[in-house]
């Protein structure tokens, strides 16, 4: 494959997500640019993540907090509390659809309504839950959770060469002893395998960020390093890693 440069529009600055005390800002690739999967996989590798049809990266002056991560799939054993986990829902299965249904966004508006209420996120809003979720130029999937008839939560999951990308989780706010959200991971992990792909993206750890602090539980973890993925043990017993450069060159299909 050729390789080439890739054209990116630095948004404007806004209130960070993570760390409340900070501003953030984000690099989005031109949406004039012809993106699919592939090309969104390598794209993955160097640090971004999508919202949408839109693939962005932090491009933050004065921060370099964020930083990817991806669960080594092939080498990953649970957790004790983890494999306690997947004993609490053996009653639950797996389906896989392609396009989110009406239950789906019900769910969703009681996930933030019980979880994130004033977030910024409206509940209501459907058209805004699609766009966030939905993508159309890659391979999306929308993984439910179900025990019998009942939905417990939802995964959105991109499919990309080299394993997934989870995009989002929401889950029944009233089955908080479950651990849904640890139990879409680890269902991400057990396909990963079964599949032979190496990799679940997790998108962004932020190390001061508490509500992150559940990724570091998937071992083993890598995080993108200017010189490459690098074990998560090296970045928490204090090695520094600068920040990503402002342009990209990859390799995929000629925009």
């Amino acid at each position: 494959m050729k390789l080439q440069s890739l054209r990116l529009l630095l948004g404007s600055s806004h209130p960070c997500g993570y760390l409340p005390a900070r501003s953030a800002r984000s690099a989005f690739v031109d949406p004039a640019f012809r993106m699919d999967s592939a090309f969104y996989g390598a794209l993955l590798d160097q640090g971004f993540r999508r919202s949408g049809n839109y693939a962005y990266r932090p491009m933050c002056q004065l921060c370099q907090a964020c930083r990817s991560v991806r669960i080594v799939a092939a080498s990953f054993t649970p957790s004790r509390s983890q494999r306690r986990c997947l004993r609490d829902n053996a009653d639950v299965r797996l389906l896989v659809r392609h396009d989110p249904g009406a239950d789906h966004f019900a769910l969703y508006r009681r996930y933030l309504e019980a979880r994130h209420p004033g977030g910024g996120m409206d509940p209501e809003d459907s058209e805004a839950f699609h766009e966030f979720l939905g993508c159309n130029w890659g391979r999306t999937e929308f993984w439910e959770f179900r025990a019998g008839d009942r939905l417990l939560a939802v995964s959105v999951v991109d499919r990309v060469p080299r394993g997934f990308s989870a995009v989002y989780s929401f889950f029944a706010p009233d089955e908080p002893a479950r651990g849904l959200g640890t139990f879409a991971i680890l269902q991400q992990v057990q396909r990963a395998r079964q599949m032979g792909l190496p990799y679940v993206y997790l998108g962004y750890w932020v190390a001061e960020s508490a509500k992150m602090n559940y990724k570091r539980n998937f071992r083993p973890m890598e995080v993108l390093t200017p010189g490459g993925w690098a074990p998560l043990e090296r970045f928490a017993d204090g090695g520094g890693f600068a920040d990503n450069a402002a342009s990209v060159t990859t390799a995929g299909h000629a925009p």
